[in-house]
C-alpha cells in the first residue's frame, strides 16, 4: 500500500520513470517502465534485482550482447489476426530483424562458461527458458526479402517473369528515346546536352516550347519557368502504357506474396507475441541496468524483514543535478531496526532534513520496484508492506482543507493503515498550527505510531518530540549538523542526539536587530535558550571527538600499512640473504672438491717421482700454497663477497625508496649497456641507419636494414638506444570502439551523393570523401548526381574517377532513372 495517491510525484519517482524511458530501445521497454509498480514480495524483488545486476555485468564485461534491433511489431501482428490482412514489406523486415534479435539473446543467455560449465547469467537465463525463436519463420522471410528489406525477384515465378518483362520493356523505351533524341539533336530541335527525364512515371524528352511541334507525341508537363516542355514521343506511348500495366501486375503479385506469408504466420501469432513480451522485459532490464551504472547503484544485501541499515546513501536525482556543476552529494548514514524504529530528525531550516526524508522514501520505493539503489556495498535493506508520506503543502480549495487540516487527515489515514510492517515519512511533524497544541497533538500521534511498532522518519522543530524520543524505547533522535563558526549547514545526519534549530544564530546572521533577538530570548525564557545552547555544545563536542576518532583511525591505518611494508622488505632481505648464503655454500663445496682433487694429484705425483727429496719438497710446497689459498678464500674473500652482495642489496632497497620519493632522478639515471640480443634495434658504429638484429652466430650477426639482410661482425654493432628500425607494420587489432564507429557509419551511409549547384572544387572534395567512405565500408555501387547543365561538372568528376584506385567501372545511369545526369560507380 502506498499513500497518498501522488506519492511518486512527492518523492520524485515520476522523474525516475522518465529517465528510464529515455534509456529504452523501443516502446516495448517504455511500456514496462510505465507499468512498473511497488511490491512487497521478497522473492520477486530479489529476482528483479539479480537480473538487473547480471545485466550490469553484461554491459561492463561483454561486447557482443545483441541489442541492435528492438522493434515493436505487436500492433502489426495483432492486425493480421483478421483473414485477408497482411504485413507490408517494412513490417515483415522489422519482424525478421527483431526475431533474429530474440534468437540471438536467448542463445547468448543460454551459453555456458567454458572453464567450469556454469551458466554465467542464471537469473536472466530463467527468463529466457521457454521462449520460442522461430528459425523456420526467419528462413521463410529470407526467401522473399533481400538484405535491404525489399521483395526478391525470385520470391515467386510470376514476379520473376513480370520484372524480366518490365526491364526488357524499359530497355526498349530507353533505346527508342535515345534514337529519337539523337535525331532531334542532329536536326537542331533539342540541345546537345539534353537527356530523357521522368514526368508522372513516364519517360519524356525536354524541348523548347517553340519546337514542340517538331516531335510528335503527348505534352505531359512544362517547367515552372515555361521555358521547357516535356514531350512523350508517340513511338513510346504504347510501351509506357505497358510499363504501367506491368507495374500494376507487380504490385498485385507482391501483395499476393505478402498475404500468403501472413496466412502462414497467423497461427503462430500468440506464441510470437509471447516472445515479444520477453524482448520487452529485456529492454526494461537493460534500461534499469544502464541507469544503475549512471547513478552508481548496487544491489544491497536484501533481508525479508523490516530493516534500513544504509551506508553512503545518496539521492539519485540530487546526485545527477549536482554532478552537472561538479559537486557531490553528502552521503546519508541511517539505521532503523526493531530497537530504534522511528527516527526524529531535528536541526536548522535548509539543513537537509527534507532531503533526508525524500532520500529514504525514494530509495526504498525504487528498491521495491526492483531497481538497484546508490548505497555502499556493506548496506542492508529490508521490505515494507506499506509506505506513507506527508510532505509539502496540501491546501485544497475544492475539499475546503487548510494546510494543517490536510496534515491531520494524513495523520488519521496513517494511524488507520500503519502496522509493524509499515514505513511512515512525515516532514515538519505537527506544523501548520499554534505550536503548543500542534506539538501536543504530534506527540500523541507519535505515541500511537510507536505503540503499533511502525517504522518511520520524522522531521520536526518541536522540543517535546525530542524529549519523547529520549524517554521512549523504539524512538531515537537524530540531528542535521550545522557549523556554528561558518554559520552554514553540513547536510550530515547524526543519530543519537537531537539537533538545535540555531534560530538565534541564524537571526543574527541575516542581520535581525539585537534588541529583537534579546526580546525573543526573554519571552521564551533563559531555560529554553540554555537548553538549545547545550544541544549545540553537545553536537559540537560530538563532532570534535568524532573527527578525533576518525583521525586516529587514519593514523592507525597508515601505521598498519607502514608495518606491512617494512615486514615485506624484511622478508625480501631475509630471502636474499638466504640466497647469498646458499651460493656461498655451493662455492665452498666446489672449493672442497677442487682440494680433494689436488691432494690426489699430489699423492700420485709423489709416487711417480719415487720419493725424491727435492721433487717431494716442491710438491709439498705446492700443496701448502694451495691450502693457504683455500684458507684465504674461505676466511676473507667469501666474507668480503657476502658483504659486498649485502651492500648491493641495501643499495637496491635504497634505490627503490628513492624511486618512490623522486621519480625524476630515476628517469635521468645512467643506463648500463645491455648485451645485443635478437630482436633489438642496432646500428653500425659510426652510422645512423637503424636495423633489427635477427640472429647471433658466435662473433657474427645477421641484421635487417629495411628489406635488406646483411651479415656483419658482432663487435662492429651497437644498440640503437631509444630508436626503432623502420619497417612496415600491419594492424592486427581493431578496437570495439572502431568497430562500433564503422558499424554506425555503414548503417547511416547513403549510396547517393548530390553535388548539383556546387563549384568544381567543392564537388570534387565532396566526391572524394564520399568515395573514401564507400570503399572503407565495402559498398558495391554508388551514384553521383551532378546533373546535365553545361556538362563541365560531369566531365570533372569523371576525369577524377579515372584516377581513383578501387573503382571497377563507371557509366551513365539508366535513362529512366536520370541518364547522363547521374554517374553510377561500381567499386571493386
Amino acid at each position: 500500500m502506498i499513500y497518498p495517491h501522488n506519492f511518486e510525484q512527492k518523492i520524485g519517482f515520476d522523474t525516475i520513470r522518465e529517465l528510464l524511458k529515455v534509456k529504452c530501445l523501443s516502446t516495448l521497454g517504455e511500456e514496462r517502465v510505465d507499468n512498473m509498480s511497488f511490491t512487497d514480495q521478497f522473492a520477486g524483488i530479489e529476482e528483479q534485482l539479480c537480473r538487473v545486476t547480471e545485466f550490469v555485468r553484461i554491459i561492463q564485461e561483454e561486447d557482443g550482447f545483441p541489442d541492435q534491433y528492438f522493434f515493436d511489431v505487436r500492433p502489426s501482428l495483432k492486425k493480421i489476426r483478421i483473414e485477408g490482412t497482411y504485413l507490408d514489406e517494412q513490417e515483415v523486415f522489422d519482424l525478421r530483424r527483431s526475431l533474429e534479435t530474440i534468437r540471438d539473446i536467448v542463445k547468448f543467455l543460454d551459453r555456458e562458461d567454458d572453464e567450469d560449465s556454469t551458466v554465467p547469467y542464471p537469473h536472466l537465463k530463467s527468463l529466457a527458458g521457454d521462449i520460442a525463436v522461430f528459425p523456420q519463420l526467419i528462413g521463410k522471410i529470407d526467401q522473399i526479402l533481400n538484405k535491404y528489406g525489399k521483395i526478391k525477384d525470385n520470391a515467386s515465378t510470376e514476379l520473376s517473369r513480370i520484372r524480366r518483362e518490365l526491364n526488357s520493356t524499359m530497355s526498349g523505351i530507353s533505346r527508342s528515346l535515345n534514337a529519337i533524341l539523337r535525331n532531334a539533336q542532329s536536326e537542331g530541335y533539342v540541345d546537345k546536352d539534353v537527356t530523357p527525364t521522368m514526368r508522372d512515371g513516364r519517360l519524356v524528352i525536354p524541348v523548347a516550347p517553340g519546337l514542340k511541334r517538331k516531335i510528335k507525341g503527348i505534352v505531359h508537363d512544362e517547367s515552372a519557368s515555361g521555358k521547357t516542355v516535356f514531350i512523350e514521343p508517340a513511338e513510346v506511348v504504347e510501351a509506357n502504357n505497358r510499363i504501367r500495366e506491368l507495374e500494376g501486375e507487380e504490385r498485385r503479385e507482391i501483395i499476393r506474396i505478402l498475404v500468403e506469408f501472413s496466412n502462414l504466420l497467423r497461427p503462430s501469432v500468440p506464441e510470437i507475441l509471447q516472445s515479444y513480451e520477453f524482448l520487452a522485459e529485456i529492454d526494461f532490464i537493460r534500461a534499469k541496468a544502464h541507469f544503475a551504472i549512471q547513478i552508481n547503484a548496487i544491489q544491497p544485501a536484501l533481508e525479508d524483514k523490516q530493516l534500513i541499515d544504509w551506508t553512503d546513501a545518496v539521492h539519485p536525482l540530487l546526485q545527477l543535478s549536482l554532478a552537472k556543476h561538479g559537486k557531490k552529494v553528502v552521503p546519508l548514514e541511517l539505521e532503523l531496526n526493531k530497537k530504534q524504529r522511528i527516527l526524529i530528525i531535528s536541526g536548522p531550516n535548509a539543513g537537509g532534513k527534507s532531503v533526508c526524508l525524500k532520500t529514504v522514501g525514494l530509495l526504498q520505493y525504487m528498491l521495491q520496484c526492483g531497481m538497484p539503489i546508490p548505497l555502499h556495498e556493506r548496506s542492508h535493506a529490508g521490505i515494507f508492506s506499506n509506505i506513507f508520506i506527508d510532505i509539502g503543502d496540501e491546501q485544497s480549495i475544492e475539499d475546503d482543507l487548510s494546510t494543517y487540516s490536510s496534515h491531520l487527515l494524513n495523520m488519521k489515514n496513517m494511524m488507520k493503515g500503519c502496522n509493524a510492517q509499515s514505513l511512515i515519512l512525515i516532514d515538519e511533524f505537527g506544523g501548520g498550527t499554534e505550536p503548543q497544541i500542534g506539538g501536543a497533538i504530534a506527540e500523541s500521534v507519535l505515541k500511537r505510531f510507536n505503540e503499533k511498532e511502525t517504522f518511520g522518519v520524522i522531521t520536526t522543530h518541536y522540543q517535546n518530540l525530542k524529549h519523547f524520543a529520549e524517554d521512549h524505547e523504539g524512538v531515537v533522535n537524530g540531528a542535521m549538523l550545522y557549523d556554528r563558526h561558518l554559520m552554514q549547514a553540513l547536510f550530515q545526519l547524526q543519530i543519537g542526539n537531537p539537533g538545535s534549530s540555531f534560530a538565534v544564530e541564524i537571526a543574527r546572521k541575516i542581520g535581525l536587530p539585537e534588541e529583537v533577538i534579546a526580546d525573543a530570548s526573554e519571552i521564551v525564557g533563559s531555560e529554553y535558550i540554555n537548553a538549545d545552547k547545550y544541544l549545540q555544545d553537545i553536537v559540537r563536542d560530538k563532532r570534535y571527538w568524532e573527527n578525533k576518532r576518525q583521525n586516529i583511525r587514519q593514523r592507525e591505518k597508515q601505521m598498519e600499512d607502514t608495518i606491512a611494508r617494512y615486514q615485506a622488505e624484511i622478508e625480501d632481505l631475509n630471502h636474499s640473504r638466504k640466497e647469498i648464503i646458499r651460493q656461498a655454500k655451493e662455492d665452498a663445496e666446489r672449493l672442497l672438491s677442487d682440494s680433494n682433487a689436488k691432494i690426489e694429484n699430489t699423492i700420485r705425483a709423489i709416487k711417480e717421482a719415487q720419493a725424491e727429496k727435492e721433487q717431494t719438497r716442491l710438491i709439498r710446497k705446492e700443496l701448502s700454497d694451495f691450502k693457504e689459498s683455500i684458507d684465504e678464500v674461505g676466511s676473507k674473500e667469501h666474507e668480503e663477497k657476502i658483504a659486498r652482495k649485502m651492500e648491493k642489496l641495501r643499495e637496491k632497497q635504497g634505490r627503490k625508496k628513492e624511486k618512490k620519493s623522486s621519480p625524476e632522478k630515476v628517469v635521468h639515471k645512467e643506463v648500463k649497456v645491455e648485451p645485443l640480443t635478437p630482436g633489438c634495434p642496432v646500428k653500425i658504429k659510426g652510422q645512423t641507419s637503424v636495423g633489427e638484429l635477427l640472429e647471433v652466430n658466435g662473433k657474427n650477426a645477421v641484421v635487417a636494414f629495411g628489406m635488406i639482410k646483411t651479415s656483419i661482425k658482432l663487435d662492429k654493432l651497437e644498440r640503437a638506444t631509444g630508436q626503432q628500425p623502420k619497417k612496415e607494420q600491419k594492424s592486427t587489432f581493431v578496437s570495439s570502439q572502431t568497430q562500433d564507429e564503422m558499424y554506425e557509419k555503414k548503417l547511416h551511409f547513403k549510396q547517393d551523393i548530390d553535388v548539383r549547384g556546387m563549384r568544381g572544387d567543392e564537388a570534387l572534395q565532396a566526391v572524394t570523401y564520399f568515395l573514401d567512405d564507400a570503399i572503407q565500408i565495402g559498398v558495391d555501387r554508388v551514384r553521383i548526381l551532378h546533373g546535365t547543365g553545361t556538362g563541365i561538372l560531369r566531365q570533372l568528376i569523371r576525369q577524377y574517377l579515372e584516377t581513383v584506385s578501387g573503382i571497377a567501372h563507371f557509366q551513365d545511369e539508366h535513362i529512366q532513372f536520370g541518364g547522363a545526369g547521374i554517374t553510377v560507380v561500381d567499386l571493386e
